[in-house]
């Protein structure tokens, strides 16, 4: 199950949605955004949305194919969650090949993972001070970081205590 953890340092508002509130909000995010909610993007978003772990488009497309009654391409799901990424409705974890429903699609943070390597849970964390120092490392070194992801793979604690 991913978590996110409240930004701290800019206040505003940070609603988090779950189940049907969250699938009207990223309806309503790609529709102002010019996009369309098809069916078959809304078909996508509920397999994301319901998987606890960091889902694979392979992951994603096979849980379309049962639920649709016909097979979905694992491209035409990768597709859909380029344009998801774009639009602040989903998180791709680089490191696992794999993406989470951003569980507040109106607010924009930088990605901080913490990855559990034996269980799979991943943690979403918004810290704008963190990420806003690898935003500045980044400017030293004369690169430009607009939204930095930051992965970070260990234990989780559940798994630590074992």
């Amino acid at each position: 199950m991913h978590s996110v953890a409240k930004q701290q340092h800019q206040p505003h508002d940070h609603r988090m949605h779950e189940g049907e509130s969250l699938k009207s909000a990223a309806a309503k995010r790609l529709t102002t955004q010019g996009e369309q909610w098809t069916e078959m993007r809304a078909a996508v978003f509920d397999a994301l949305a319901g998987f606890e772990r960091p889902a694979s488009a392979y992951d994603i497309a096979e849980a379309v194919s049962r639920s649709e009654g016909r097979r979905v391409a694992a491209n035409s799901v990768y597709r859909i969650l380029d344009l998801f990424v774009g639009a602040n409705l989903a998180r791709r974890v680089e490191s696992a090949n794999a993406y989470v429903a951003n569980a507040h699609p109106d607010c924009l943070h930088d990605c901080i993972f913490l990855i559990c390597d034996s269980c799979g849970q991943t943690v979403h964390l918004d810290d704008d001070s963190l990420s806003g120092g690898v935003r500045q490392a980044a400017k030293t070194a004369g690169f430009t970081a607009p939204r930095p992801v930051i992965e970070v793979r260990g234990t989780c604690g559940d798994c630590d205590q074992d």
